[in-house]
């Protein structure tokens, strides 16, 4: 029952789904309620913070009865931390609602049979499962309850995360559970040691201060890279700091620094200064044809979960069912992960990316390992992939397509479907915008499998796979009879 619409309050709100951005959806009378950190099966009293018409956002402010998927948050910064918002939630009753979201998003929106979806693969690992995490320095650290701006004793710098709708304050982080050792001790060695030599630390809105960013890089093979980003080039502060972190962590194999002058933290257009080792580290990719090996720079795009990489790639090459005659088109390449790990099983692989530096790290990545059948090209998308391209390059039997959250452009779909591959598998990390894509491509192709993976334990984001058979093409009814 409410207590009157005009306070915003709601006692006894039964929570019924999960929304698109992982909030919990529950309604009182007919005014739907998006009510953070709760759980299908929560019964609580709603606070709304923010209403429209016919719907609001709320918090909980009791809990009147816990769902059954409800369980402790493991970790210490669980409700401030923007990270892992899924911590309170069994990790069966995420996986059920992921594949629940990619089932919704596919069926309502792309208006496509979803009855043979697959079973979403879980993660082996739902802790420090990440090869990568990157850390701001602020001068504006997030208080806690009790803790008073007044206090003049009270130290305002932090290393960590942003907080949620809150730019400019950052969360100061004792542990995070996201990426293994090193990971938390060298963050906090830093700090501790920044603090104490009086370092400024950033200045989000006033744009002062020395210390800008922290990135941590891990891989498989235990190599270790760390990028320290500098506001300006103070030479005793960064050779202090830089032969503290050389000293006290022997393991690390790439330390590196930035000095970033600009307002925005983007690092692609910043030079990076070695400290000691190569400005890469490896990692490793078991195939059938033997071990791959990728070259990841400090500005690499690079799956952050390597062991689901694995998979979701796995997945993509057995969907493609390939049989060594393919001339495959792999579109948005990234790092040209993709493209080469499917080389092997193909005839030839062109790859197409928006940014430069990862098409040479496609092109570096394909020479380190002996990979002769690939080919990459950096442009935007929807002007490379021209019907002049398509005549040099020839038409292609298999499109591997993994664009960024927002999607294709419309102008690539449409390309698509003048292309008229046999094959389209097309990987997504947002399966509303992938649906958006499909109901255009259904025109033309069937959905044949689906299959969604989890690669990020803990959060709302699931990955998903889907393969398409041109409904003309000769290939239709033998995939389809799989």
């Amino acid at each position: 029952m409410s207590r009157g619409a005009k306070h915003k309050f709601f006692e006894n709100v039964t929570v019924i789904d999960i929304a698109e951005e992982g909030k919990g959806v529950g309604k009182a009378d007919d005014f739907v309620l998006f009510i953070d950190k709760a759980i299908p099966g929560d019964v609580v009293d709603v606070q709304v913070f923010k209403s429209k018409k016919n719907f609001g956002e709320g918090k909980i402010t009791r809990l009147n009865q816990s769902s059954e998927y409800r369980v402790e948050a493991f970790c210490g910064h669980f409700g401030t931390c923007g990270g892992c918002k899924w911590q309170h939630m069994t990790y069966a009753a995420q996986l059920k609602f992921k594949q629940k979201a990619v089932a919704d998003a596919l069926g309502r929106l792309a208006k496509i049979d979803v009855s043979g979806i697959m079973d979403i693969v879980p993660s082996p690992a739902d802790r420090y499962y990440r090869n990568k995490l990157e850390y701001t320095f602020s001068n504006k650290r997030w208080l806690y309850d009790g803790e008073s701006r007044d206090d003049e004793q009270l130290n305002m710098d932090a290393l960590g995360f942003h907080i949620p709708g809150r730019f400019d304050k950052i969360l100061d982080v004792n542990h995070c559970y996201l990426q293994a050792e090193p990971s938390n001790m060298l963050r906090n060695s830093i700090r501790d040691f920044v603090i104490q030599h009086g370092y400024s630390f950033y200045d989000l809105k006033q744009h002062t201060g020395a210390l800008r960013n922290l990135i941590i890089r891990t891989s498989s093979t235990g190599e270790v890279m760390v990028v320290v980003v500098f506001a300006y080039a103070d030479e005793e502060e960064v050779n202090k700091l830089m032969g503290f972190v050389e000293t006290e962590f022997p393991q690390i194999t790439s330390l590196l620094y930035i000095i970033n002058h600009k307002k925005n933290d983007t690092i692609f257009d910043q030079d990076v200064i070695t400290w000691k080792g190569p400005q890469y580290i490896y990692e490793e990719m078991p195939s059938p044809h033997g071990v791959i090996k990728f070259r990841i720079g400090p500005k690499s795009f690079y799956q952050t979960n390597s062991i689901q990489a694995l998979k979701l790639y796995e997945i993509t090459r057995d969907f493609a069912g390939f049989t060594g005659n393919e001339l495959v088109y792999d579109l948005y390449t990234g790092a040209g992960t993709i493209a080469n790990f499917v080389a092997g099983h193909v005839k030839e692989v062109v790859g197409v990316e928006y940014v430069p530096s990862a098409i040479e790290d496609a092109k570096i990545n394909s020479a380190i390992n002996n990979i002769t059948n690939t080919k990459f090209y950096a442009g935007d998308m929807k002007d490379v992939l021209s019907a002049d391209f398509v005549a040099d390059h020839g038409k292609p039997d298999v499109i591997i397509t993994d664009p960024p959250r927002a999607g294709m452009h419309p102008d690539v779909v449409a390309r698509l479907m003048e292309i008229e591959a046999p094959k389209i598998v097309y990987v997504s990390c947002n399966a509303a915008t992938q649906a958006r894509d499909l109901q255009v491509l259904k025109e033309k192709y069937d959905t044949v499998k689906i299959q969604p993976v989890d690669m990020f334990p803990h959060t709302q984001h699931v990955e998903n796979v889907v393969l398409l058979v041109l409904r003309d093409s000769p290939l239709h009814s033998a995939t389809i009879s799989i």
